[in-house]
């Protein structure tokens, strides 16, 4: 920025100034803490030592952002800041306004994370009793990851075609200044409906996986309003806030593979029903072919003897027709009747007696004149 030759600042507003290209200056820097304090504001004034020259500089991190990490700073420590330098109008003094601050070296940061998971499970925090079981058939399911990467991908990719109503939010997963990027992210889906939290990341190290051991994270996840998923690649101390989860698997990919756990063992049973159900209609059908293939034979079998009988019909009408007497009346026959009764010899009547002749229209009544033997 080119300033006038004849612009004339007053001191104040040269140092607002200075600030100003200060500010765009920002930084990571390690040393060892040689004087901490925290006022009664609530913020952390220290001192930053180099181990190889002893420079000095001295730091503040505001009350909000100290509480946030969890490190009480003490002298002899070593820690990584990443912040910039501003100078305080009060004092013309130069600081470094630290905006995060961890633990450096692994056995720093592995001595904390041992003291505060033993703190945590002291509470029962991490009591499996306090797990809640995630829901069958989640639909509505938040997510907070980065946008960057594979991770994402991964995770959307393996989930399955069941419905699913996913909201995420982007969120930094990597060091120390990630952790304010995801409490606010689970602080916003605390006013959103969802059936379940994911928190998904790649794996790491330590110190790259920092972030989810801290103290305020993983306190918000252990109390959060339903049930929650950690995917946080593992290191061989896992990370805190996976004890805290009610459930927690190694990768994203298994992150997606556990909501689908229930709708895939849901579509199992169906299609087991399903068979069940085909098998009991084909076994109707089998019965109703069977019970067809018998009526059938039994229709043929009863056509058959009608046939049989109609035949037997025939000729026994064929035989009354010819067995008939009005029949051979009608042929020139006649019937002779005395004393009520057929004659069917002549022994059967006397001369002179009546005799009634039956023959086809009628009857004729006579006497007998003469017998011939």
């Amino acid at each position: 920025m080119e300033i006038p030759e004849q612009k004339i600042f007053s001191v104040s507003e040269f140092i607002q100034l200075l600030n100003i290209g200060l500010k765009r200056s920002r930084a990571r820097i390690v040393g060892e803490v040689t004087q901490a304090q925290v006022a009664s504001s609530g913020h952390g004034y220290f001192t930053l030592k180099d181990e190889n020259n002893g420079a000095v500089l001295s730091c503040i991190i505001w009350k909000s952002r100290y509480s946030m990490y969890g490190i009480k700073l003490e002298a002899g420590m070593k820690i990584m800041a990443q912040g910039y330098p501003e100078v305080y109008a009060a004092s013309g003094r130069l600081s470094f306004i630290a905006e995060t601050i961890e633990l450096a070296g692994e056995g720093e940061l592995k001595k904390q994370y041992e003291a505060l998971k033993k703190k945590l499970t002291a509470e029962g925090l991490f009591a499996p009793e306090r797990k809640r079981p995630i829901p069958k058939y989640c639909q509505k399911i938040g997510v907070i990851t980065s946008k960057h990467g594979a991770v994402l991908a991964d995770f959307l990719n393996n989930l399955g075609k069941f419905g699913f109503k996913i909201k995420m939010i982007d969120a930094r997963v990597e060091g120390q200044e990630a952790v304010e990027d995801l409490l606010s992210a689970i602080r916003t889906f605390r006013t959103q409906d969802i059936d379940a939290l994911v928190i998904i990341r790649g794996g790491g190290s330590l110190e790259s996986l920092m972030a989810f051991n801290n103290e305020m994270l993983v306190r918000e996840v252990a109390g959060f309003k339903v049930p929650v998923i950690a995917g946080v690649g593992h290191h061989q101390d896992e990370p805190l806030v996976t004890f805290a989860a009610d459930a927690s698997v190694s990768t994203p990919t298994a992150a997606a593979n556990y909501l689908n756990r229930s709708w895939q063992e849901a579509l199992l049973f169906l299609e087991k029903q399903e068979r069940i159900i085909f098998g009991f209609f084909e076994e109707i059908f089998e019965i109703q072919r069977s019970i067809e293939n018998k009526l059938m034979i039994f229709m043929q079998n009863f056509k058959a003897a009608l046939a049989n009988l109609s035949q037997k019909l025939s000729y026994a009408e064929k035989v009354i027709t010819l067995n008939n007497p009005e029949r051979q009346l009608g042929l020139g026959y006649s019937l002779a009747y005395s004393g009520g009764k057929i004659v069917r010899s002549v022994k059967d009547v006397l001369p002179g007696r009546e005799l009634e002749i039956q023959v086809s229209d009628g009857r004729i009544n006579s006497e007998v004149k003469k017998i011939i033997k």
